[in-house]
């Protein structure tokens, strides 16, 4: 496979996978629960920079997943106050998110590499129900009295738009290798309120830098991708709550059957590397991590003149710890705006 046919697939599945990057998660370590880089977004190709041009991505991203103890007391502490205990807490969350991406490459080169840069818009839905059983009598925030042995239970949802994202990124190329640089910025200007049990904004400035590498040998079709980068966490000016840094690793070993279809696994690692920080922060440093691995599953095709990038996988969470534990999908189309329609993948034998 010549470096046009690997750039080929490159463009559609690289800005399918920046496109991703960081939007409203529905719970993790952190304040509230919540962590700003989406976990898992970042799979297949990811070391890849596509050649010059625009492109247009939509994720539709979808998560289950429940919790006890610290992770529901973060989200209900404004509400009920830190009860953990006098009373066993349980939450149950779910979100389903619609992330729209606009990328552009430059023409020419920068440092010898591909250098681009992006817009990420999400919005959609979010939901939370926490119970709370008393274990003892307690006097809640709002003079409420809840007698032992007795259950309360909170409940809310949102469908709004999230904090809009900026990105920027490098990347270099030599054989069968292929690395990047990149960094996003959140911008805390979407939906917010800090007495709701769900936000799709955060309130806080935070930035990640990440790099990524992608090793494919054409010949055997296979494909070995991982990225690893680092959150780092403004204050939240109305919580005076500091999330503390956290450290996210994804990779994905992928098969590909043919110039159109491949097939194979994904996965991440998740860890807060710092304490949460801050008068807001009730429940001290609340450091967490979680690791998940699923089906990846990337399909590429061409409609009429222009091709057209999928891709589906599901990743299942497990050994959580300070955040909720779950599955999470994903599916993601992409499309260049423009241009010819490159090669839809590597040649196989």
């Amino acid at each position: 496979m010549t470096n046009r046919q690997l750039f080929g697939i490159a463009r559609l599945m690289l800005a399918t996978g920046l496109s991703v990057c960081i939007a409203a998660r529905p719970a993790s370590a952190a304040e509230d629960a919540k962590s700003v880089y989406l976990l898992g977004s970042s799979a297949s190709m990811a070391g890849l920079v596509p050649p010059p041009g625009t492109y247009l991505s939509s994720l539709k991203y979808y998560y289950d997943g429940d919790g006890s103890g610290g992770v529901a007391a973060s989200r209900s502490l404004r509400r009920v106050g830190n009860i953990q205990l006098s009373a066993d807490l349980t939450i149950e969350s779910q979100a389903g998110l619609e992330l729209l991406t606009v990328l552009w490459v430059a023409p020419g080169s920068v440092l010898g590499g591909n250098f681009g840069l992006g817009a990420i818009l999400p919005v959609g839905w979010q939901n939370a129900d926490v119970d709370i059983n008393a274990r003892a009598a307690l006097a809640l925030p709002n003079g409420t009295t809840l007698q032992a042995n007795r259950r309360l239970s909170l409940s809310d949802e949102t469908f709004a738009a999230g904090d809009p994202l900026a990105t920027a990124f490098i990347g270099w190329h030599a054989g069968n290798w292929h690395w990047k640089l990149a960094g996003l910025l959140n911008v805390p200007v979407g939906s917010y309120d800090k007495d709701a049990l769900v936000s799709m904004g955060f309130n806080r400035w935070a930035a990640d830098i990440s790099g990524a590498v992608t090793w494919l040998d054409p010949k055997i079709g296979f494909e070995v991708s991982a990225t690893a980068g680092f959150t780092f966490n403004g204050e939240n000016p109305d919580t005076d709550y500091k999330t503390g840094t956290e450290f996210h690793v994804e990779f994905a070993l992928m098969q590909h059957l043919s110039k159109a279809l491949a097939v194979g696994v994904a996965g991440y690692h998740y860890q807060q590397i710092s304490d949460d920080s801050g008068a807001g922060a009730k429940l001290g440093g609340f450091k967490g991590e979680v690791t998940a691995i699923g089906p990846n599953l990337t399909y590429n095709f061409v409609l009429g003149t222009v091709p057209v990038a999928t891709s589906v996988r599901w990743l299942h969470e497990f050994d959580a710890k300070n955040r909720l534990e779950g599955n999470a999908g994903f599916l993601t189309v992409t499309i260049p705006l423009g241009g010819q329609a490159p090669s839809r993948g590597p040649a196989m034998k």
